[in-house]
């Protein structure tokens, strides 16, 4: 069997370097358990087997064994826990206050060497010593703790490199550790308490409005709020938000009750959040609270990041923003053409209508098709699939969103001289595959992994946030 060297060489800290600061090393006993066990192995699938062997799964399996093929997998997964840390660093911009090495201590801690199984429920993590005894530690290795929470028997499973991805980026002590610098998972009123004009500007022009006057009624209360020592922003209640119906009706704008405000200000919050995903190069900031607003902390060392890293976060900068316009654009640009195709369609042009009230059953509601079916008045869940289909919209996003990305990416690449013109064959073959890659992993991933979810599923993915923000401007 060939297996990846992947399962062999572990993401370390490197804490003698002052540019790169990790470095990947041989774990030797991962090679020797890869060697000697998967060699003989008849089944083609190296990462099944080491997670048979890890979760004691297979008869007679030793502890060491155990051991050793979880240090495989340890080896495995420090490769996506390095990129969602660096992920996260890239998110402050090149004037944050601190270094990806920062991050990497809570995360990337794993000395590659230390055997470790874990006990019956998965609970706890246990050293083995040298003659083999398993033993209760107090140091906790985050590559186990990734290992810990994977479940490897779900047919709607992630991967496990998304898995790690995930875990990272939800790492508690990390979200610990950047709080302090003002990067925190905040409500929707929160989030439109602290709207700045920049984030304001982007915004359509009702939405704008509903900003503005959300800002006059709800500020206006919050400063009181804080007086008394409130920290977190309450929801709106009843008052302000007939408070906010009239000032919008003297803007002209007809909202006519408090519950179509209440979804309304939502929407906008969606927004506002992925300005803060997408572009979260905003100065960091904390409130002032003798007046509620929002000042740049000052209190913070800084730290430069060498040239490298300036020129490596302005590539990713640029190849986020790219992405959520390709996103934006080819959503809409995908369903429209739905809607025509329908239109145009002898035998089902009187379901054109339809269309969006059935992806907002299936999206916002979490309905299935054949529940959707009576609703639009459907015959049967295969009608309902041919005329939703929200798995080929999905697919065709896809498609175009890379597209429009790499064409993006060569402009880019041309401009600054970096690949010929027209690219070569190979070149734009290795290209494509690496923004189809970086498209997954960023939002085609987990929107596909949410259809397939079944019942009970969450459609609370990037990509499900802007199908909805899509159709309602559609509308």
């Amino acid at each position: 069997m060939s297996v990846s060297p992947r399962y062999w060489k572990i993401w370390r800290i490197n804490p003698t370097s002052e540019t790169v600061r990790y470095k990947q090393v041989l774990a030797p006993l991962a090679k020797e358990f890869v060697q000697k066990q998967l060699s003989k192995s008849q089944n083609n699938d190296a990462q099944s087997d080491l997670i048979s062997y890890f979760y004691a799964k297979k008869i007679e399996v030793t502890p060491r064994s155990r051991a050793q093929a979880g240090l495989c997998l340890r080896c495995y997964v420090s490769e996506p826990i390095l990129k969602a840390c660096r992920k996260l660093d890239t998110l402050f911009g090149v004037e944050k206050h601190f270094a990806y090495q920062d991050l990497l201590t809570f995360a990337l801690n794993d000395d590659g060497e230390t055997l470790v199984i874990l006990d019956s429920d998965r609970k706890t993590q246990l050293i083995l010593d040298d003659k083999g005894e398993a033993k209760t530690t107090a140091y906790q290795f985050f590559t186990v703790k990734v290992l810990q929470t994977f479940n490897a028997d779900s047919h709607s499973r992630m991967s496990l490199d998304n898995w790690a991805y995930l875990q990272t980026k939800q790492n508690p002590e990390i979200k610990n550790f950047l709080s302090e610098f003002g990067f925190k998972h905040l409500s929707d009123w929160a989030l439109l308490n602290r709207a700045r004009p920049k984030q304001i500007e982007g915004l359509a022009e009702r939405d704008r409005h509903l900003v503005e006057v959300y800002h006059l009624v709800y500020r206006r209360e919050r400063v009181q709020q804080r007086q008394l020592g409130a920290k977190r922003c309450p929801d709106p209640n009843t008052v302000q938000l007939q408070e906010m119906l009239t000032c919008l009706q003297a803007r002209n704008v007809t909202i006519k009750t408090t519950t179509e405000l209440l979804k309304g200000l939502k929407q906008v919050a969606v927004q506002l959040r992925q300005y803060d995903v997408w572009s979260s190069r905003e100065p960091l900031e904390i409130p002032d609270p003798d007046t509620g607003n929002y000042t740049t902390r000052t209190d913070l060392p800084y730290e430069s990041g060498d040239e490298l890293d300036v020129e490596e976060q302005e590539l990713l900068k640029f190849l986020h923003e790219q992405l959520r316009i390709a996103l934006t654009q080819t959503i809409e640009q995908e369903i429209r053409s739905c809607i025509s195709k329908l239109e145009k369609s002898k035998k089902y042009a009187p379901f054109a209508k339809q269309f969006i009230p059935g992806l907002q059953l299936y999206y916002n509601q979490g309905l299935s098709l054949k529940d959707i079916a009576p609703r639009l008045g459907m015959t049967s869940w295969d009608q309902t699939r041919r005329i939703l289909n929200p798995g080929e919209l999905l697919n065709k996003v896809r498609v175009s969103c890379v597209q429009q990305l790499l064409a993006s990416i060569l402009k880019k690449a041309q401009e600054k001289g970096l690949s010929e013109i027209p690219p070569k064959s190979d070149y734009l073959q290795s290209l494509a595959e690496q923004i189809e890659a970086f498209a997954d992993a960023e939002i085609f991933q987990e929107a596909g992994e949410e259809i397939r979810a079944g019942k009970n599923r969450k459609m609370e993915s990037l990509y499900a946030q802007q199908l909805c923000l899509t159709w309602n401007n559609i509308i």
